[in-house]
C-alpha cells in the first residue's frame, strides 16, 4: 500500500486545525477570564500565561501525535483500551462542550448588542442562524478551515490595535512574566482548562483525522500544526493581557458586569467599544463552530447514523444551545463552573490517551517518545493536583 503524500502545513486542513483549536480556546470566557485574572495579578499574570503555554505544549503534542498515529478518534482509542471507556470520555467532553456552547451563544448575543443595540436574545438567534448556514455549505471542512483562519487573524489584529492604544508597561510585564510577584492556582487551572481543556484538547486532532492527515509519515505536519495552534492562542492572550495592564496602569476602573468591554472603551473610547463588539462576536461565533464540530465528532463513530447526518447533528447541538440561553439566560455561573470542569477533564482525558500510547496493538507498532510521555504525565499530575481541590471548593461554594 502506497503511503499517503505528506500534507502541506501552511494552508489547507493542517493550518485550519491549528486555528480551529486556537479559536475554540479564544471564546467569550477567554476574554473575561484574562481580564479578571489580570485585574487580580496585574503584570504577574504574564507568568500564568507562560506556565499555561508549557502545560499546553505537553498536552497538545501528546494528544495530536497519539491520535493521528493511531488513526483513531479519542473515544475509539479509549474504547480500544477498555471497552466502554470511550463512552465515558465522550460523555464528559460532550457535556462540557454543551455547557460552554451556551456561554458562547450568550457571547454572540452580547457582541451584537454592543455593535447594534439589539437585545441579547435577538443577537443569539441571528448568530445561531449564521452558524447553521456555515455548517450547511457544501464543503464543510474547507469552510471550517477558511472561516477559522479569517476570524483568528481579525481578532489578533484588532486586539493589537487596542494594546498599542493602551501603552502598556511592556518591560515590567516581561520582567514579571519570568519573576512574578504573586501567583494563583485558580488562574492556572482556569487558563489551561480554557486553552486545552475539554473538547478543545481534541478539536485540532479530530479535524486532522477528518482531513486524512494521519499516520507516522505525517507527524512533522501534525507537530507544527499543534504548536501553531498554541502559539496563535498565546499571542492573542498575551496581547489582550498587555492591553488590560496598560489600561489598569493608568488608573482605569473596570465595569464588574463587563470588564473586558471596559478595557477597550478605556483604551480607545467608543471606537474601542465597537471593536470589542467585533472581537467578542468573532470569538463567540468561532467557539460555537469549534465546540459543535468537535462535540459531534465524538458521536460519529458510535453509530453510522451520526456520521451520515453530521450536519444535522451539529445543527441540533447549536439550536439546543441557543434555545437554552434564550429560555433560561444568565449563563455566567454555568460558564465559570464549566471552566473548572474542563480543567478537571484535561488530566483524565490526557491520562487515557497516554496509557493508550503504550499499547502496541492500538499504536500499530509505533513507540511514543519517552520524553513526550514524561511531559504528558507532568501535565496530568500538575493539573489533577491543582484542579481537584479547586473543584471541591467550587462545589462547596455552590452548595452553601
Amino acid at each position: 500500500m502506497r503511503p499517503l503524500p505528506k500534507a502541506r502545513w501552511f494552508g489547507g486542513a493542517s493550518l485550519g486545525a491549528a486555528f480551529l483549536m486556537a479559536n475554540s480556546s479564544i471564546g467569550p470566557g477567554f476574554l473575561t477570564q484574562t481580564t479578571v485574572f489580570t485585574q487580580q495579578l496585574l503584570t504577574s499574570f504574564g507568568f500564568v500565561i507562560l506556565i499555561s503555554v508549557v502545560l499546553d505544549v505537553g498536552a497538545q503534542l501528546n494528544t495530536w501525535r497519539i491520535l493521528t498515529v493511531s488513526e483513531l478518534r479519542a473515544q475509539d482509542l479509549a474504547n480500544g483500551l477498555v471497552p466502554g471507556l470511550g463512552y465515558f470520555l465522550a460523555a464528559m467532553v460532550i457535556l462540557g462542550g454543551f455547557a460552554f456552547n451556551i456561554g458562547n451563544i450568550a457571547g454572540c448575543g452580547l457582541g451584537l448588542n454592543v455593535l447594534t443595540g439589539m437585545s441579547f436574545e435577538q443577537g443569539a438567534l441571528i448568530s445561531c442562524g449564521v452558524a447553521l448556514v456555515l455548517f450547511w455549505v457544501r464543503e464543510v471542512g474547507k469552510m471550517l478551515d477558511g472561516f477559522t483562519k479569517i476570524l483568528g487573524t481579525v481578532k489578533i489584529l484588532l486586539t493589537l490595535i487596542i494594546a498599542f492604544s493602551a501603552h502598556p508597561p511592556v518591560l515590567q510585564a516581561l520582567h514579571h512574566t519570568l519573576l512574578p510577584v504573586q501567583i494563583s492556582a485558580a488562574s492556572i487551572v482556569t487558563i489551561v482548562g480554557g486553552t486545552v481543556g475539554g473538547y478543545i484538547t481534541f478539536s485540532g486532532a479530530h479535524r486532522l483525522l477528518d482531513a486524512g492527515i494521519k499516520g507516522p509519515d505525517q507527524q512533522g505536519v501534525v507537530t507544527r500544526s499543534a504548536i501553531s495552534g498554541i502559539v496563535i492562542s498565546t499571542i492573542m492572550r498575551f496581547v489582550l493581557f498587555l492591553a488590560i495592564v496598560g489600561v489598569l496602569s493608568k488608573g482605569a476602573v473596570l465595569d464588574p458586569d463587563n470588564p473586558a468591554a471596559s478595557v477597550f472603551r478605556s483604551a480607545a473610547g467608543e471606537i474601542g467599544f465597537r471593536i470589542f463588539g467585533v472581537i467578542l462576536w468573532s470569538a463567540a461565533i468561532s467557539s460555537v463552530v469549534g465546540a459543535a464540530y468537535t462535540s459531534v465528532s465524538f458521536f460519529k463513530t458510535f453509530h453510522p447514523v451520526f456520521a451520515r447526518y453530521e450536519r444535522l447533528c451539529i445543527s441540533v447541538f447549536i439550536v439546543l444551545s441557543t434555545a437554552i440561553f434564550v429560555l433560561v439566560g444568565k449563563p455566567t455561573q454555568l460558564l465559570v463552573f464549566a471552566g473548572f470542569i474542563n480543567g478537571l477533564i484535561l488530566p483524565i482525558a490526557l491520562a487515557i490517551v497516554l496509557i493508550a500510547a503504550t499499547n502496541s496493538r492500538l499504536m500499530r507498532g509505533y513507540r511514543h517518545p519517552r520524553w513526550m510521555l514524561a511531559a504528558g504525565w507532568v501535565v496530568v499530575v500538575v493539573m489533577g493536583g491543582l484542579s481537584v481541590p479547586l473543584l471541591v471548593e467550587q462545589v462547596g461554594g455552590l452548595l452553601r
